[in-house]
């Protein structure tokens, strides 16, 4: 694999490559990770199962969906492949730290969410963790949330026999989705798609840069929804997006609408109590059109 790896980056950048100096990367949960250096080049490289090779694809697309908008720094995606075991994932290397200027980062969220598309959705699938992601294009934004976002988890979770109440309640839920866009018509903003506290950093001169995404095209909240799931990124990360970009009132209820995708994604991937915490969710949401 890792003389394969080799020769493809040779035949990318058109110049000389081997592997001097290989070494793991800590930190992620569905990918082996590496720092690969040699002929004075470094480069992040993501291994997986040969299965994995369309993952692999369409991070790759969602990197360049995002860097071409020169908005927000993304590591650059150089090459993907696979053999007959292992798919994997060559990315620009870089030196990501936690320091930085989280109203900087606001600022070039907003200017990512005003990238926007024509229809909801994106070209292609991908996936969110490793959860198949489907963005079939459409105009109806609560359609889409409606089928290929709390939907199709719900169907996942019955298959992975979360049935009964979260079931009921849920699909009580998809029925009531208009309620919660009265006076509201979301745009089809460029998303990161998974922008929790650990799809971001600053490079080595304290710009803020994302990765990891799971891109598509909604409604912006979504993201902004994502940043607060699992504490927030802190106070003049908002106040820098607001003044930039305004949220609109209705944010403070729609965000656990848009977070309990990922809640019921976290469901089917970890078990546990996400599931107990997505009812809740559903019950407090369902409370908000009574």
């Amino acid at each position: 694999m890792w003389n394969a790896i080799a020769h493809q980056i040779a035949a990318t950048t058109g110049q000389p490559f081997s592997i001097a100096r290989r070494s793991g990367v800590g930190g992620g949960d569905i990918n082996a990770a590496y720092r690969i250096e040699g002929n004075g080049q470094r480069y992040f490289v993501k291994v997986n199962s040969a299965a994995r090779d369309d993952m692999f694809s369409a991070e790759a697309a969602g990197l360049a969906e995002i860097a071409q908008t020169q908005t927000i720094r993304v590591p650059q995606p150089l090459c993907h492949g696979n053999d007959a075991d292992y798919s994997w994932l060559v990315l620009e290397y870089l030196d990501i730290t936690r320091s930085g200027s989280p109203a900087r980062l606001g600022e070039l969220l907003a200017a990512l969410h005003r990238v926007t598309a024509k229809q909801f959705g994106w070209h292609r699938a991908n996936t969110i963790g490793e959860t198949p992601q489907p963005n079939e294009q459409t105009n109806d934004w609560i359609a889409f949330w409606r089928e290929q976002r709390i939907g199709f988890q719900l169907q996942l979770a019955a298959r992975n026999g979360y049935g009964g109440t979260l079931q009921r309640k849920g699909e009580k839920l998809l029925e009531k989705l208009p309620a919660f866009f009265a006076g509201y018509a979301p745009q089809p903003s460029l998303l990161h798609g998974d922008l929790w506290g650990g799809n971001y950093g600053y490079d080595e001169h304290g710009a803020p840069l994302i990765f990891d995404p799971a891109v598509y095209y909604g409604d912006r909240e979504a993201d902004l929804a994502m940043t607060e799931l699992f504490g927030g990124f802190g106070a003049a990360f908002y106040s820098a997006y607001d003044a930039a970009f305004p949220r609109d009132p209705g944010y403070c209820t729609r965000k656990d609408l848009y977070n309990l995708y990922h809640v019921l994604n976290h469901a089917n991937l970890f078990g546990g109590g996400y599931a107990r915490q997505a009812e809740g969710m559903i019950e407090r949401l369902l409370a908000e059109t009574s």
